[in-house]
């Protein structure tokens, strides 16, 4: 998902929410999101994400569980 600004408002969208983690495009134009926070708030972020940002025209969303990471912070990668 390229030109609509993904990355940075999934950024502000997690800030906002209280979860650290990053945000990074894929070779194929998806992008991933790894989120570490409150139960309530990565399922606030994971209903955003189905929407994402006005000009995004989201087609799929897939979750995984991954080995428990301790970010500080949001990224953009």
């Amino acid at each position: 998902m390229q030109g609509v600004w993904f990355r940075d408002s999934t950024r502000r969208e997690a800030l906002r929410l209280g979860i650290c983690g990053y945000a990074k495009n894929l070779p194929n134009g998806d992008v991933e999101v790894l989120a570490v926070g409150q139960e309530s708030a990565l399922d606030a972020l994971r209903d955003w994400l189905h929407e994402g940002p006005p000009l995004a025209n989201v087609t799929g969303v897939s979750e995984e569980s991954v080995e428990a990471q301790d970010p500080s912070g949001f990224e953009i990668r």
